[in-house]
């Protein structure tokens, strides 16, 4: 058979890939009481343009643009993904019991709703300047749940945010080490 009857494949296999989390255990998903409006906030982390949404899908597709070329980058870029995921999840979860919608809208505290777009994402084509905006984004997710958490009054709401911003942290301190090691 000649090469170009050879069917092109993708020889970077994703088995056993594990979220890519701090080893400590998540807080009970839990409220104090029911409170729209620290739902809505949840919602711009849940959804909005610096959001868990827009995480998994940007790296989610530098994962899908660099597995042909640089498997080990992308099966971090793949755990890191799974991470965020948990994330999403557990917000969702916490939107739900404080009385909010999981819908893909982020509300604003001034009324207004914006819908999930990918315009949200950063996807350059050069490896390092991927790494370099994903690590922007978790700096602004960190910064982000840094200021709800002065606004949500709520314990429980409070210990699952901070156990996601160690996450966050994690994953700045394991882009920056693929970006010092050349993206590889």
């Amino acid at each position: 058979m000649e090469q170009k009857d050879l069917p092109l494949a993708k020889a970077c296999s994703f088995s056993g890939i594990r979220p890519a989390i701090v080893d400590l255990p998540y807080p009970p998903i839990q409220v104090r009481e029911q409170n729209p409006a620290y739902a809505n906030l949840l919602s711009i982390d849940y959804c909005g343009s610096v959001s868990e949404l827009s995480a998994i899908t940007q790296y989610i597709n530098n994962e899908n643009r660099l597995s042909a070329h640089g498997c080990a980058l992308a099966r971090a870029l793949l755990g890191i993904a799974i991470a965020e995921m948990m994330h999403l999840q557990h917000l969702g979860e916490l939107i739900c019991l404080l009385g909010g919608q999981v819908d893909f809208v982020a509300r604003m505290r001034n009324g207004n709703h914006r819908m999930w777009t990918p315009e949200y994402l950063t996807l350059p084509e050069q490896t390092n300047k991927m790494l370099q905006a994903d690590i922007e984004a978790e700096r602004a997710a960190i910064h982000q749940y840094e200021m709800h958490r002065r606004i949500i009054k709520d314990d429980c709401v409070d210990a699952v945010i901070r156990r996601i911003i160690l996450d966050e942290e994690y994953h700045i301190m394991l882009l920056q080490n693929l970006l010092k090691n050349g993206g590889c």
